[in-house]
């Protein structure tokens, strides 16, 4: 099949990229700046995904390159592709609309999963406290500041009791808006599942769980690296099972990458959830597996590799 990969150049497109490649896939890239990768056919510069031209130059690079699916990779485009999904003239692999827009503004993730009985870290806004140490008392210990909106773990920042009563905190804190979330600081270990959830399954067709072995921040950031967890690991399993909720909370389908770190106590919470493929898919290669196989089994449905019904319809 023609695939259509954007964000191509960074960490979950080009690790898509490879893994397509080697299936035997053609694959065509997309990405805001020029992308060498002996994995592509070609590659196409496109605006920002907030650019009115952004949903138009897709839709000419699918026409152009005959393209039966498109993969988003970028979390800033999901919201926009999901309205358009129907429109684009190819198998879009994103999840529907109201899900993904769950999954884009981590508050809403919070309150979602809430709702749904599924363990988060306490959480709250910046306007909620007169300043970080009331906060840090609200939450019982350590808190982490984030944008609501964002990936890669940019602008993430971990406050403990001495840093709310720094200078340097103190100037952090003052610049905070209700465009940032707090959250408890999860101090044990941290876990990327990977899951796939076909559209109408009332449970995830697949859940694989990835401890992450470093973090670039330290105690934050992006994993430096992964290592699966082996099938019925305890610890495993209970990051299987929140992991697998929080999904079906959210209503998404398609693949789904998670955020779980452990407590004090050692019980797993869901800090959020990415709505597309992640960095490390490739620790985990039944996952793209699992979504060639629907698209294969939806073209076979329609007739069509090219079938307009996406994986979040």
């Amino acid at each position: 099949m023609r695939f259509l990969l954007t964000g191509v150049g960074g960490p979950a497109g080009s690790a898509l990229a490879s893994q397509l490649s080697t299936r035997g896939h053609t694959v065509v890239g997309a990405d805001v700046v020029p992308i060498e990768n002996t994995a592509l056919e070609s590659c196409h510069l496109v605006p920002f995904a907030a650019d009115d031209d952004y949903l138009p130059r897709l839709g000419e690079l699918l026409r152009d390159h005959r393209i039966d699916v498109l993969i988003p990779s970028v979390s800033e485009e999901l919201e926009s592709v999901a309205v358009a999904k129907d429109t684009l003239g190819a198998h879009v692999v994103v999840g529907p609309p109201a899900a993904v827009a769950v999954a884009a503004d981590k508050l809403t993730t919070m309150h979602c999963l809430e709702a749904a009985g599924v363990p988060i870290p306490w959480f709250g806004l910046p306007s909620e406290f007169a300043d970080p140490a009331e906060a840090i008392a609200a939450a019982g210990g350590p808190i982490v500041t984030k944008p609501r909106r964002s990936r890669g773990g940019r602008g993430v920042h971990v406050l403990d009791l001495a840093d709310a009563t720094s200078a340097q905190g103190r100037e952090h804190w003052s610049h905070l808006d209700d465009t940032v979330v707090l959250q408890r600081f999860a101090p044990g270990p941290e876990y990327a599942p990977v899951l796939f959830r076909s559209p109408g399954n009332p449970e995830v067709d697949l859940c694989v769980v990835l401890a992450k072995t470093a973090l670039r921040e330290g105690r934050v950031g992006n994993a430096v690296g992964v290592a699966r967890v082996a099938v019925g690991d305890p610890q495993g399993a209970q990051v299987a099972d929140v992991a697998a909720r929080a999904v079906l909370a959210a209503g998404l389908t398609g693949p789904v990458d998670i955020d779980v770190r452990m407590l004090d106590d050692g019980s797993p919470v869901v800090l959020e959830i990415n709505a597309r493929f992640g960095a490390n898919s490739a620790a985990a290669p039944e996952l793209l597996g699992t979504m060639l196989d629907h698209v294969t089994s939806t073209a076979a449905a329609t007739g069509s590799a090219t079938a307009s019904a996406s994986v979040g319809a």
